[in-house]
C-alpha cells in the first residue's frame, strides 16, 4: 500500500464513571461501554477519547474509541497530557524494542515487539521475523494511525517488508477504510513464507496465511529447555504444530521424536522445519486427535524419556472454564502413564481464563490422586517478549516434572 487514506478523527472529551475512574488511576487501560457517563459529542471508531476526572476536571487519561467492542476506549496515556503524534509512536515503540535486547543478544531473530496492552498498544500485535514484520490489528481503532505506527518500525528496526493482518472482527467492521488482512502495506514479499532464528534453530512462518501471525513465538523459551534435556531421549510432542518443541528436541539430540497433532497440515510444517535444520531420520508424524492418540500409544505400551503436552487454549471465555480444566486432568491423566521411570512431563496451558496459580495446583492434585512420586523441576510463565502489565495479559504457563 503506497498510500494510506485519510482519515478524519475527532478529539472527545469523556467521564467515565467512578470506579472505571479508579481503574484508571491505577493504569488499566480498559474503558467498557457500561463505564461512560457523559460524552462532548457522538464517537466514532478511531476517534480520541480524551478522559477528564470528575471531581477536578484535570486530565486523567486519553485513549482510542472502538465502537465494535464492549471494551469502547483503549487507553494510550496516563496522567500527563500528550499529543498522540508520531513522537509519542516513536518513543514507545523504542521503549518496547529497549525491552527486547536481551533476548536479540541470542542466536534469534524473531519476537514479539509489541504484545497489545502490556506494551501500552492495547489491541495491537507486532511479530518480527528477521527484516519482516507482521502487524496484527484486534481493533479498527488502530486504523487511522497505522502510517504513524508504520513510520516509528521503520526508524526503530531494520525492515524490509510489513504485512497487516486482521483479526476477525476488525476484519468484518465497518470502519476497515479499505484494509485488508494479509495485505503488504510496506515493501515488496516475495515469497509468503519466511526463514527466521530462533536459537540457532531455523524455522518457517506464512506471513500472510500462516496461524496468528505465522508462528508461536511464546514458548520460546521452554522449546530451548526441552532442547538442553532431550540428548539421547525418546520424546514425545503432543500438539505439536509445526514442531517447534520438535525441532529443539531434535536438534538437541533426541534419539526418537514423535511429532503428535491433528493437522496434517501442520506436520508438513513440522517436516519442512526439520529439513530446515537437517536429516533428521529418527523423526517420526502422527496424525490424529491427541486423546484418541495418547491412549492408543499407552495401549501399544509405549513410553518417552521427556512428553511434551501443549494444548491449544481450552477457554476462551469464562463459561469455557470448568470445561476447560476437565480436558487438562483428562490430557494429565493420559500423559502420566507415556512417561518412563525418571522421565520428564513438560505440561503446559494457553488459557488466559485460567490463572497460573490454579493451574500449577490442578496439575499437583492430579499427581497426588494418582499416587506419584515427582520431583517439579521448574514452573515457567512468559518471555522477556511477552510481558505482563495487567493480569489479562497472563496467559502461558508450564510446569516442568519428573515422575520417579
Amino acid at each position: 500500500m503506497n498510500q494510506f487514506p485519510q482519515i478524519p478523527i475527532e478529539r472527545i472529551a469523556v467521564k467515565v464513571r467512578s470506579k472505571a475512574e479508579r481503574h484508571l488511576k491505577e493504569g488499566h487501560p480498559w474503558i467498557f461501554e457500561d463505564s461512560i457517563e457523559k460524552e462532548s459529542k457522538p464517537p466514532k471508531t478511531g476517534d480520541l477519547a480524551i478522559i477528564f476526572d470528575r471531581r477536578k476536571n484535570q486530565f486523567l487519561a486519553c485513549g482510542l474509541y472502538d465502537m465494535d467492542s464492549p471494551i469502547r476506549i483503549k487507553v494510550l496515556q496516563f496522567r500527563k497530557g500528550r499529543k498522540i503524534d508520531q513522537d509519542w509512536f516513536d518513543e514507545h515503540l523504542a521503549l518496547a524494542f529497549k525491552q527486547r535486547q536481551e533476548l536479540l543478544s541470542t542466536a534469534t531473530n524473531s519476537y514479539r515487539l509489541l504484545y497489545g496492552e502490556n506494551d501500552g498498544f492495547p489491541g495491537v500485535i507486532c511479530d518480527v521475523y528477521g527484516r519482516n514484520v507482521v502487524i496484527k490489528l484486534y481493533s479498527a481503532a488502530w486504523f487511522p494511525y497505522l502510517e504513524m505506527l508504520l513510520e516509528s518500525l521503520k526508524r526503530t528496526i531494520a525492515v524490509d517488508v510489513v504485512v497487516l493482518r486482521l483479526s476477525r472482527n476488525t476484519e468484518a467492521s465497518k470502519s476497515r477504510y479499505g484494509f485488508e488482512n494479509g495485505s503488504v502495506i510496506f515493501g515488496e514479499l516475495e515469497n509468503e513464507e519466511v526463514v527466521f532464528e530462533e536459537h540457532g534453530l531455523k524455522f518457517s512462518a506464512n506471513l500472510v496465511h500462516g496461524h496468528k501471525t505465522g508462528y508461536f513465538l511464546d514458548h520460546r523459551h521452554n522449546r530451548k529447555q526441552v532442547g538442553a534435556w532431550s540428548k539421547g531421549k525418546d520424546v514425545l510432542d503432543v500438539f505439536a504444530y509445526a514442531g517447534g518443541f520438535s525441532m529443539h528436541a531434535l536438534c538437541g539430540g533426541a534419539k526418537r521424536v514423535v511429532s503428535l497433532d491433528i493437522s496434517a497440515q501442520a506436520l508438513e510444517m513440522a517436516k519442512k522445519n526439520a529439513a530446515l535444520n537437517g536429516s533428521f531420520p529418527q523423526h517420526e508424524l502422527l496424525v490424529g486427535d491427541a486423546f484418541e492418540q495418547m491412549e492408543a500409544l499407552h495401549n501399544e505400551g509405549c513410553t518417552f524419556d521427556l512428553v511434551v503436552v501443549d494444548p491449544p487454549s481450552f477457554a476462551k471465555k469464562a463459561s469455557e472454564i470448568p470445561g476447560a480444566i476437565q480436558a487438562y486432568k483428562r490430557l494429565l491423566r493420559l500423559s502420566i502413564p507415556l512417561v518412563r521411570k525418571n522421565g520428564i512431563l513438560v505440561f503446559a496451558s494457553c488459557s488466559s481464563r485460567i490463572r497460573s496459580e490454579d493451574f500449577f495446583e490442578m496439575i499437583e492434585e492430579i499427581f497426588k490422586s494418582e499416587s506419584l512420586v515427582y520431583r517439579c523441576l521448574k514452573k515457567t510463565e512468559h518471555d522477556v517478549d511477552h510481558p505482563i502489565r495487567i493480569s489479562e495479559g497472563a496467559y502461558l504457563k508450564c510446569l516442568y516434572a519428573q515422575l520417579l
